[in-house]
């Protein structure tokens, strides 16, 4: 599977797998490798073609500079995204989904209006949690902001990492600790495909542009500041809905509905080299999501309401996973 997706990586890839059936004594001709290739084979066959790449790419697309409207944003400081960056993937929402009917099944609904009170809430929240400087943060708050200050591809290293630490740690035959990843990952998937579903249909400006451009939204209650910046620099794609919160809901949804209860000792390791503690120890499946809520808003690149939503689109992704898929249960 990993050499049928990331040809650039097969001979390091093929090392790897050589090695790993060598230390558990495996030859090629085992049983099981055919299984496993069997089964990859079918995957790569059923998802041949779907769009996850299209060929030729589709023009970029930038937004509009209309008020409320996402356009690529500036970058202040490294690491990448590059200033100016046209939305990232911006076909991923009309792929086809794992499980789902459609992208589109769990679409957010509409956020707040500009001249609401709840968007002037969530507004003065951000501005003042997540600014790069003058913060309004506590120590606290900005230890968590770097802990999860990761890129996106770090993320999904640290999301994967905690799910296969659970798995080692509470389940204790193979058959289930398979089907755990599975089903977990296939909400997880299903839920970034029905977020950037949700994104594309909105195309909701970022708090940077938003705040920036604050005297012309049409709201008394929020202050425009040309000169904000966000604690990170905002990825490439609108605000609504989150896309860390739809793959955070689905994980923690997804080992809640796997254990049967949301209290459970798990840690979470942070690969990002600022934060003090590497490791944070939560109770609840639950707490982390909360967490990723909360953490967005002090990165300075979401609004509440966005985050909210987001955690809900992941939550009823995994309940559909964990009642449709039937050969899983």
């Amino acid at each position: 599977m990993l050499v049928n997706i990331f040809p650039a990586q097969s001979a390091s890839l093929e090392t790897t797998y050589r090695d790993y059936l060598a230390k558990k004594g495996l030859a090629e001709s085992d049983p099981g490798v055919a299984v496993g290739q069997t089964a990859a084979a079918g995957i790569l066959a059923l998802r041949a073609n779907d769009g996850r790449v299209p060929n030729p790419l589709p023009p970029p697309f930038t937004g509009d500079t209309a008020t409320g409207v996402w356009r690529p944003t500036t970058s202040y400081q490294p690491p990448p995204p590059p200033s100016g960056a046209p939305m990232a993937t911006p076909w991923l929402g009309a792929v086809p989904c794992f499980t789902l009917q459609s992208g589109d099944q769990f679409r957010a609904k509409p956020p707040p209006a500009l001249t609401s009170q709840q968007y002037a809430a969530d507004y003065n929240e951000v501005k003042a949690l997540g600014a790069q400087s003058n913060s309004a943060r506590s120590p606290e708050q900005t230890e968590l902001a770097y802990f999860y200050a990761g890129k996106s591809g770090s993320n999904f290293v640290l999301w994967h990492r905690a799910l296969r630490d659970v798995a080692a740690a509470h389940v204790n035959n193979i058959d289930d600790s398979a089907r755990l990843l599975a089903l977990a990952n296939l909400a997880m998937a299903d839920a970034l495909i029905t977020v950037w579903d949700t994104k594309k249909h909105y195309v909701l400006w970022r708090p940077v542009t938003a705040i920036q451009e604050g005297e012309n939204d049409g709201n008394a209650a929020t202050a425009g500041d040309p000169s904000w910046q966000p604690f990170l620099n905002t990825p490439p794609y609108p605000d609504y809905t989150s896309g860390a919160n739809g793959v955070t809901g689905a994980l923690t949804r997804s080992l809640a509905l796997f254990f049967g209860k949301d209290d459970m000792t798990f840690t979470v390791t942070s690969d990002y080299s600022e934060p003090p503690k590497k490791t944070r120890n939560y109770n609840r499946f639950s707490d982390m999501a909360s967490d990723m809520v909360n953490v967005r808003i002090y990165h300075g690149i979401h609004f509440r309401f966005a985050d909210e939503a987001s955690r809900e689109q992941g939550t009823k992704v995994a309940d559909w996973v964990f009642g449709h898929v039937a050969a899983l249960r």
